[in-house]
C-alpha cells in the first residue's frame, strides 16, 4: 500500500464549502480501483485544518487518481479556499502488510 496524508488549511469562511466539495471527491475516489481507502478528517481544536488520508494499492495509483475528472473538479473548486498551499506526506504501511511481516 501507498499512503498519502494531505494537510489542508482552509480559510474560515470556506470550511463548509470545502467539506462539501471534499466529501464529494472522496465519494467518487473510493470507487476507483486503485484506492483502498480515502478518509477526510477535520481537526477538532481548529476546524479550518483537514487531513485527507489516501490509501492507494500501488505507488502508481495517485497519478491515476489525479487524472480523474472528479479530482480535477475538486482541485479547481477548492483552490481559492486554501489559507496556504496544501502539503502532503507519503508513507508505506508496515502493519498490516502483504509481505508476511505482520
Amino acid at each position: 500500500m501507498f499512503i498519502v496524508h494531505v494537510h489542508v488549511h482552509v480559510k474560515p469562511e470556506f470550511v463548509e464549502a470545502f467539506r462539501r466539495a471534499t466529501v464529494d471527491n472522496a465519494r467518487h475516489s473510493v470507487q476507483e480501483l486503485g484506492i483502498a481507502r480515502f478518509d477526510v478528517i477535520q481537526q477538532q481544536d481548529d476546524p479550518t485544518r483537514f487531513v485527507l488520508v489516501e490509501v492507494y494499492r500501488t505507488a502508481e495509483d495517485p497519478a491515476r487518481h489525479k487524472g480523474t475528472a472528479h479530482y480535477r473538479q475538486w482541485r479547481d473548486t477548492v483552490a481559492e479556499m486554501m489559507a496556504e498551499p496544501r502539503t502532503s506526506v507519503k508513507y508505506t504501511n508496515v502493519f498490516p502488510d502483504d509481505q508476511g511481516w505482520g
